[in-house]
């Protein structure tokens, strides 16, 4: 199935049932009298979040989406059927923005979630309402109203618990393999990874969700190479896990650069709880890594220094010290979001 996270589309919700202007025929009932019933109302657009899906690509080729329409008034008081509610089912984790993508409608960040983006129309009043003591016999009777219409963007952002980010070809989809039992395609050129991919990490009785977004680049936020268009799934992990080939030159500027599109990207993806993985280390001699090393860490200054693991992903040298390294870290975070919930 083809990876898609953003998709514009029509969404109409049903209109409302004309109301009937009819009159009573009986044989036996001397005056009659109007008897119109009302129309019925037209169905509601909802999306729905789902689990087991990541992908909208049921939104790619079909567009446009319209509710069904209420069903008109009868004879003898006969309200006409309701529409029904036409349920769009989205990813968990998709957000509804307006067309300009400027104001946000819902953020359905839960399995169950639902957002009513479009009102079906109210149904019109048959005769009946109309009668009067000085109008006994009216022929009036109201349409149905339009139901709401709008066009939506649709964007996801995956949920998962650590996202890797890094340069292309510094080995997050080795890495992703490595400690996950996904498959992402790995190959010795650019851009290898061109969508997300996920994962799930087992550590002790825990598991974890890792996405693997593609290699960022310098300018990426202005659109050079993939862009920034995937940092968005980024947003909703608690923690990044930030790789760097170790046989590059200068680490300190890599992870600069890396830094730079993160912040130009904004959604304080700089302020989460991060640590850096400095991958290949089996590629360098032992006197080259500590020199690197303490190059790495002099960069930072007197700022807070990240925690650093080397590893060796496709040697799996130092995986499990990194899988150990990470769930601390978790146990870490999860414990100062439960202070900071009972402060509040």
């Amino acid at each position: 199935m083809k990876f898609l996270d953003r998709a514009k589309i029509y969404i109409k919700a049903g209109d409302g049932g004309n109301g009937s202007a009819s009159f009573r025929r009986e044989k036996y009932i001397e005056f009659g009298g109007p008897n119109g019933g009302d129309g019925g109302r037209g169905g509601d657009v909802v999306f729905v979040a789902v689990p087991n899906v990541n992908t909208l690509i049921d939104y790619r080729y079909k567009t446009k989406f319209v509710a069904e329409r209420g069903e008109n008034g009868m004879g003898k008081m006969r309200t006409g059927a309701s529409g029904d509610t036409l349920v769009l089912p989205v990813p968990t984790g998709t957000v509804i923005l307006s067309e300009n993508e400027e104001i946000e409608y819902a953020d359905l960040n839960e399995d169950g979630m639902e957002y009513r983006a479009a009102r079906g129309g109210n149904g019109g009043w048959g005769n009946l309402h109309f009668k009067s003591p000085t109008n006994r016999a009216p022929k009036q009777a109201n349409d149905g109203l339009p139901g709401e219409e709008r066009t939506v963007v649709l964007r996801l952002k995956l949920i998962a618990d650590i996202g890797l980010v890094g340069f292309p070809n510094a080995g997050k989809s080795t890495l992703l393999s490595a400690v996950t039992a996904a498959r992402p395609k790995i190959a010795n050129y650019p851009f290898t990874t061109l969508n997300p991919q996920l994962g799930v990490m087992y550590a002790h009785d825990r598991e974890f969700v890792l996405v693997d977004l593609p290699g960022l680049i310098e300018g990426a936020h202005t659109g050079v190479g993939l862009g920034d268009q995937f940092l968005g799934h980024a947003e909703r992990t608690k923690m990044i896990l930030h790789v760097i080939d170790g046989t590059e030159e200068d680490w300190g500027a890599r992870y600069k650069a890396i830094r730079h599109e993160m912040d130009s990207y904004g959604g304080d993806l700089t302020d989460k709880p991060e640590m850096v993985v400095i991958n290949k280390i089996d590629a360098i001699d032992d006197d080259e890594l500590k020199e690197k090393l303490t190059a790495f860490k002099k960069s930072f200054g007197r700022k807070k220094k990240p925690e650093i693991m080397t590893i060796s992903a496709a040697g799996r040298l130092g995986v499990a010290e990194l899988v150990s390294a990470i769930e601390k870290k978790f146990l870490g975070i999860e414990q100062n979001d439960t202070e900071q919930t009972v402060r509040i």
